[in-house]
């Protein structure tokens, strides 16, 4: 058995693309190498996963995107996850990712364009949905912008507020989330502009900035957060591939995970169709990015990027190819050099303990 102190992974997988579901896997910390353990099926789908509290330790959070979708907690006292209490219904579809705030998990829900709230036990299981938010608005792409799509959600790093990023609507919300009764109250929205469609947000280690990466668009929007007022301001963009690769007709890209370094030096995406790994620097503030690199993403189709505590290793969640690649950072630069690679069947997302 695997202890909670050693490194692991958890694998999240499209269980009706053939995938197994959650998948548990050692990870050797001088190597980045990734060793599975096991799976199970317990939730259908489980396209994204956190890491949160639980009886005595840590807990896995995990979505099923399906209709209905449903949300869940799993174990970590062995080898293999094993659910923690009911699975439960988020009333709502496809929910595409998850963050716990506030006592509670936040579930973004795609095809249904809102946010869920459910509180967190003292065992680390779920209750029933305390609250929905639904978003509204639509965006000019017809096919993928014609209604709301929330994409992410997750605490900022102040922990006072819930931020929501919707596809569909071409903006990000700020919420307010009552920590005793679960109810989800909208702050305030910020637009970005038409057509880019924006899947994911990073914060800046100072909590002063804000990445959004747009997913119809290979476009990175730099945003300044201000915490006491929760108020998200654009600032600019700047593309995530060159010029003359993103205007390739036969191969579009669609961006779909940004993720920043813990000193604010680099910051990486994922880009589909391209499948690549971008690497922009960071200026000493945060305030402006440049694209100085990109490098092959070890696979077919990078639905997510991890980068390990240290931000010593990167891993890529490639969904077509199915499986998972490591990427050792050079610490002078931040262009990973591939490491090596390992089988898991439409791979979505990775988590580490």
């Amino acid at each position: 058995m695997i202890g909670n102190s050693a490194g692991r992974a958890f694998i999240g997988s499209f269980t009706s693309a053939g995938g197994r579901g959650v998948t548990a896997a050692a990870v050797d910390r001088d190597t980045g190498a990734l060793t599975v353990l096991g799976s199970t099926d317990a939730v259908p789908d489980p396209s994204f996963l956190a890491i949160g509290p639980g009886a005595g330790g840590t807990a896995l959070y995990a979505v099923g995107e399906s209709a209905p979708g449903v949300a869940a907690t799993f174990a970590l006292d062995g080898d293999v996850p094993a659910l923690l209490g009911p699975v439960r219904a988020v009333d709502g579809d496809a929910p595409t990712h998850l963050a716990l705030a506030a006592n509670h998990l936040v579930t973004a829900n795609y095809t249904s364009g809102s946010i869920t709230a459910l509180p967190v036990l003292a065992d680390g299981s779920l209750g029933a949905a305390a609250s929905v938010l639904r978003h509204e608005g639509s965006g000019p792409d017809t096919g993928r912008q014609e209604a709301p799509h929330a994409h992410q959600v997750l605490a900022d790093p102040s922990g006072n507020w819930v931020v929501s990023v919707d596809l569909g609507t071409d903006s990000v919300r700020v919420c307010a989330l009552d920590p005793a009764t679960g109810a989800l109250r909208l702050h305030g929205e910020t637009a970005l502009r038409p057509g880019t469609g924006p899947r994911h947000l990073a914060f800046h280690p100072s909590g002063a900035f804000a990445y959004v990466l747009g997913e119809l668009e290979p476009t990175l929007i730099v945003c300044r957060w201000d915490a006491a007022t929760g108020r998200l301001d654009v600032l600019g963009e700047t593309p995530v591939l060159p010029e003359h690769e993103a205007a390739d007709d036969a191969v579009r890209t669609y961006p779909s995970e940004v993720v920043v370094a813990p000193d604010g030096r680099f910051l990486w995406t994922a880009n589909r169709g391209h499948d690549s790994i971008s690497v922009l620097t960071l200026d000493e503030s945060g305030e402006k990015a440049a694209l100085v690199a990109t490098v092959g993403c070890g696979g077919r189709w990078p639905r997510d990027l991890t980068l390990d505590p240290s931000g010593q290793w990167l891993y890529a969640a490639n969904e077509r190819s199915g499986n998972v690649s490591w990427f050792a950072v050079d610490a002078e630069t931040g262009v990973p050099a591939h490491a090596g690679s390992v089988e898991v069947p439409a791979a979505s997302c990775v988590v580490l303990v």
